[in-house]
């Protein structure tokens, strides 16, 4: 497919895939949601791909939110058919076999925001700004700000964030764990690569099967979750990478991960 309003980029096993639609601060229109979700699909098929790491152009936005000009009109049908698509593209990059880190950088709001909770890990530039500020344009959040937002910081504070449509700065974002770190704007490319080099390194298939794992668990209860760790732990014993790795550990060097 070819892309009008996205970048890819592969560097050796990480994928990169920048929204950059810059002079419309990166908004997500449904033919970007489409791109997104197409790009979704090709590192889905791909079992070289090991991380992703998704990002927006330029300093000032990661993405400023769903492109309000194509919503201003929308009928109640087109606006559930809206919805639907960002949700299921977001699903989409939760349920990715590889990791995926949001390198945030600039204003993540609304819909933006929103693709930055269907990331594993989010880290951010100091300038960043996190919102869901659609009350104050008569809108609900709609591609999963309702439902994601309070299992990541507790429904107290995402009721508040989502009733009052403030936006927050990096550091109240960190504070509340809707981060992991914050670095400067002109490093946070260099440390989502370096973080994604890390994950890189370990073993594909038990990488992977965590995620599984951490996915099922924060939408069960626990003891359905730990039925469901104790089932992928005892599916690693039949990859190559489980042998591989334990008898670097018991021969004291280093463990050569082919991801089979």
């Amino acid at each position: 497919m070819e892309f009008s309003n996205i970048l890819v980029e592969r560097k050796a096993d990480i994928f990169i895939i920048t929204i950059n639609r810059p002079k419309a601060l990166n908004a997500l229109n449904s033919e970007t949601l489409l791109e997104l979700s197409a790009a979704f699909d090709q590192v889905k098929e791909d079992p070289t791909i090991r991380v992703v790491i998704l990002t927006g152009s330029g300093e000032k936005a990661f993405v400023a939110g769903a492109d309000i000009a194509q919503m201003k009109d929308m009928n109640p049908m087109e606006g559930r058919r809206f919805s639907q698509l960002g949700q299921e593209t977001f699903r989409k990059a939760e349920l990715l076999p590889q990791p995926v880190i949001g390198a945030i950088n600039g204003f993540a709001l609304g819909g933006g925001c929103e693709l930055a909770l269907a990331c594993d890990i989010r880290i951010a530039s100091d300038n960043a700004k996190f919102g869901q500020p659609e009350v104050t344009l008569g809108l609900t959040a709609g591609f999963g700000g309702t439902q994601r937002l309070p299992r990541l910081v507790g429904s107290g504070l995402a009721s508040e964030i989502l009733f009052t449509g403030e936006i927050i700065d990096a550091q109240e974002a960190y504070r509340i764990g809707l981060i992991n770190h914050i670095y400067s704007k002109e490093t946070l490319m260099d440390e989502a690569l370096a973080l994604a080099q890390k994950i890189a390194k370990r073993a594909p298939i038990a990488v992977q099967l965590t995620k599984s794992a951490i996915q099922r668990g924060s939408n069960t209860d626990l003891d359905s979750g730990l039925a469901y760790e104790a089932e992928v732990f005892g599916l690693v014993f039949s990859s190559e990478d489980q042998k591989e790795g334990c008898s670097a550990f018991v021969e004291k060097r280093p463990a050569n991960f082919s991801g089979q």
